[in-house]
Formats: C-alpha cells, structure tokens, sequence
C-alpha cells in the first residue's frame, strides 16, 4: 500500500507594517493550526514587502512549490494595497471589477448607511475568474486562482475568510504532536536523540530547552507524525532515555499538529 501524499502549503505575508515592525502578524499561527485539522501542513511562510516584483515573483515560485498558497495583506482600499493586482499580473490575468463583489459591498454598505466610494471600490477587484472567497465581517471578499487563496491581512477578518474556505481544502492525514520533558540539559540527550531520529527516520523530532526559575534547566522534547502508535512507541523511547540520564519524565498535553 503506497503512504499517503502530504499535503503542503504555503504562506505570504504582505506588507511593510510587518517588516518595519509596526504591526506584529497573528496570521501564521492560525492558519497552520486551522490547516493541519483538515490534513495541510504549512511548509514555508514568507515575509515580503507591497513590492510588485516581489509579489508577482514568490506567487509564481511558491504556487508552482506547494499544493495550497495563501497570502495575506494588502487586498484594501488605499493606494498600497496591490495584492490583487500582483496576483492578477502573476497568472497573466486582467484585473476587472467583480460583478459580484459589487453586488456584496453595495448590498453591506447599503445595510451599514455608509458610503461605497471609489476607494472601497477597489477591493472589489479581483483577476478575471476568480472565485470569492467570503468575508462575513466585512463583506469585501478575498478570491482564490487556482491554488492561490488571497485573504484579508486582519487577523478577524483573515480568519472568518479561512473557516469560509476550509471546506473546499483536499488533505491528507492530520498531523500529530506528543511531548515529554525533562530537567536535562540538552547537550547530554544529543546523542541519544540523534540515534532515535535515525531510528525513527519518519518522525519529526524536535528538541526544545527551557529554564526555569532557580537555576533548573530542562529540555522538551516534542515529536510530530501521522501515524499515533508510532509516536507513542518513540515517545516511551525518548521517556526511556531521560530516565536513562537520571531525569523525571513528564508528559505534556499537546494540541494535535
């Protein structure tokens, strides 16, 4: 029987209020834990600036990489907002204004009593046939081409477009995560754990070191597959080794991915 495929994605985070610092990005987060439940994992994320070159050349890069890429940012209404029109240029595809994205604004700012003037306008853009992705906060939607979703760069935003578009996500099986500490410095478990990945070659196994008040150092050592009996029989080995080197277990609860 042939392993089943995994299911990779990317993101792109657009925008110079990231990379000066201004704003902190609370998107990467959720959308990779929002992705592993529906069995995607997030392999890659990109910071990037509202620079068109830029823009048009990661989207082509990554959609041509991974089965799913998202961006986020820059689909507003002000004069720095270019990410459609990136995306649009990036497939080779005219930007027109969606009849349907109209319909939606013109009906919620109808509903609100505010004005739909020409800058609101635009984030009713999108590359000719794309598909909409719903916003049910705002209204202006984001849209998807090909595997390329677009979505809103505010995090309350962003994340009702992804609960909109999750159904539409072909994945593969869920990623899951266990973890065990120890107050071990990691320096003294390398050896052991490098013959444990070699081993478990499958696994993903991770070491994390901590230090906690009183001068106690420790490592966690957290490992992630598909498969849970595998991981269980590595996580008893890893617990194994730690007593080995005459520390205490202790197992941690994890949310799956």
């Amino acid at each position: 029987m042939s392993e089943e495929k995994t299911v990779r994605a990317a993101l792109i985070i657009i925008g110079n209020e990231i990379l000066s610092g201004r704003t902190q990005d609370a998107n990467l987060q959720h959308l990779a834990k929002e992705l592993n439940s529906v069995g995607v994992r997030l392999s890659e994320a990109r910071v990037i600036a509202d620079d068109e070159a830029m823009i048009i050349g990661t989207v082509n890069e990554m959609r041509a990489a991974y089965d799913y890429v998202f961006t986020t940012g820059g689909i507003g209404p002000t004069h720095d907002d270019i990410t459609a029109e990136c995306v649009a240029k990036a497939f080779g595809l005219p930007l027109i204004r969606n009849a349907e994205a109209v319909a939606l604004m013109k009906a919620h700012y109808e509903r609100t009593g505010r004005e739909l003037n020409e800058a609101r306008l635009r984030m009713a853009n999108t590359p000719e046939g794309a598909a909409l992705v719903k916003n049910p906060i705002s209204t202006a939607p984001g849209f998807r081409v090909e595997n390329v979703y677009v979505l809103a760069g505010v995090p309350m935003v962003m994340q009702a477009m992804l609960e909109n578009l999750k159904p539409e996500l072909i994945g593969g099986k869920t990623m899951l995560s266990r973890a065990v500490a120890s107050y071990i410095g990691e320096g003294n478990m390398a050896a052991g754990l490098s013959a444990l990945q070699d081993k478990y070659g499958a696994l993903d196994i991770g070491s994390y070191p901590f230090y906690k008040a009183g001068n106690r150092f420790g490592t966690t050592i957290v490992l992630r597959h598909t498969d849970a009996d595998l991981l269980e029989s590595a996580l008893q080995e890893v617990a194994a080794l730690m007593t080995s080197l005459g520390g205490e277990p202790e197992f941690q609860d994890m949310s799956d991915g």
